[in-house]
């Protein structure tokens, strides 16, 4: 009798076998060690809640100031690593405590840190110190989420938990990374509802939420990876937990979102630029300068531009007339403009001016 040929080992099998060889699993001590470090700072202590205020505090000055480099400074004071962290491990491995835990230094952390940027929104109102005209850029970054920022979320949610794992890396940086994917977007928040700009708290909302998802699922990812799992194996292998599985889906889920706010970023960008490119020509050519244009809509739905121009000469009704019909068929849509004209004269030393002849008035002499 021919003995059956043994067959050749399954391709999840191969897969399986290569990850481990590239990345292998971490001993039995050191996930105790994780696991117990990461239940010890991810309990919301004392000072847990005294590094939040001081955060919060320094990112959303540095949202209201428009300054990157203060930002950064409460990006390496924030202490959100350890909880997001200990969400994935603890959704993972079904550590109820760790999971407890790490949930409510997350929530009440964010609370917090929404409460103090109203009230310092609020403060900066009263006082003549920043006088907010127009929403800061850095604020602004934030309440426009892309799927580009979680990417960035993923990224940094795979470094952390893989540094964090690993004895010979050190967290620090990564944490950095994920202080820079949740805190600034809560002083946005606050800024947006202390100003009554839900449309900033809101997108401010999606990018926290969308990050700390991502963050949670790519800590579940390389923690079950590197053996960090319930234990649960077959004859094939062992099999995904179903945390990972719909920790997976929900972050695909919110891929929906980004992508519909990017479209409409992208349109509303590309509509702004070609608004400002015809409006720009077209006064051009009426010898003036395009200072200043905004876009707004008249209770008509029609398109309504405030045009403001530097011109050598003074326009009148005629010219403006003119100028509002030939923006409407190069945009192919109805429009309504308010110019305001700034008449100017150039003076230049080089050029000196025209000597224009004044008629003397003839005067009779007496007799």
């Amino acid at each position: 009798m021919i003995p059956e040929e043994k067959t050749s080992p399954s391709l999840r099998l191969r897969v399986r076998h290569w990850v481990r060889k590239v990345i292998p699993s971490v001993t039995l001590e050191r996930r105790a060690e994780v696991r117990g470090n990461l239940r010890e700072s991810a309990q919301p202590d004392f000072e847990y809640f005294v590094l939040v205020v001081l955060s919060s505090m320094i990112a959303t000055l540095g949202l209201l100031i428009n300054s990157g480099a203060v930002i950064i400074g409460a990006m390496l004071v924030a202490p959100l690593m350890s909880p997001i962290i200990g969400l994935g491990l603890g959704s993972l491995i079904g550590d109820e405590t760790l999971l407890k835990n790490s949930v409510s230094a997350v929530l009440r952390g964010a609370l917090i840190a929404i409460v103090i940027a109203i009230i310092l929104t609020w403060v900066n109102a009263s006082l003549p110190f920043i006088t907010l005209h127009n929403l800061p850029e850095e604020v602004l970054a934030r309440t426009r989420p892309t799927p580009i920022d979680l990417l960035i979320a993923l990224a940094g949610g795979l470094a952390a938990a893989f540094a964090l794992a690993q004895p010979s890396l050190s967290a620090a940086l990564p944490g950095v990374a994920i202080a820079t994917a949740l805190m600034p977007p809560l002083g946005t928040v606050g800024i947006g509802i202390a100003m009554g700009r839900w449309d900033v708290a809101g997108g401010a909302l999606l990018l926290f939420v969308t990050n700390s998802v991502t963050i949670a699922f790519a800590s579940m990812l390389v923690f079950w990876v590197l053996g960090f799992s319930p234990g649960q194996k077959n004859k094939q292998g062992q099999h995904v937990p179903r945390t990972l599985a719909l920790s997976a889906m929900v972050t695909m889920l919110m891929l929906l979102p980004l992508t519909y706010f990017s479209v409409s970023f992208f349109q509303e960008a590309n509509r702004t630029r070609q608004i400002n490119t015809v409006v720009t020509e077209e006064v051009v050519k009426r010898g003036a300068v395009l200072t200043d244009l905004s876009v707004g809509s008249t209770d008509e739905g029609d398109l309504q531009l405030e045009i403001t121009v530097r011109t050598p000469k003074q326009l009148y009704y005629g010219d403006v007339d003119s100028l509002q019909e030939d923006i409407a068929v190069q945009l192919q849509e109805p429009v309504a403009i308010v110019v305001d004209q700034i008449v100017v004269a150039q003076l230049d030393p080089l050029v000196p001016p025209t000597l224009t002849p004044t008629a003397t008035p003839a005067t009779s002499t007496p007799p």
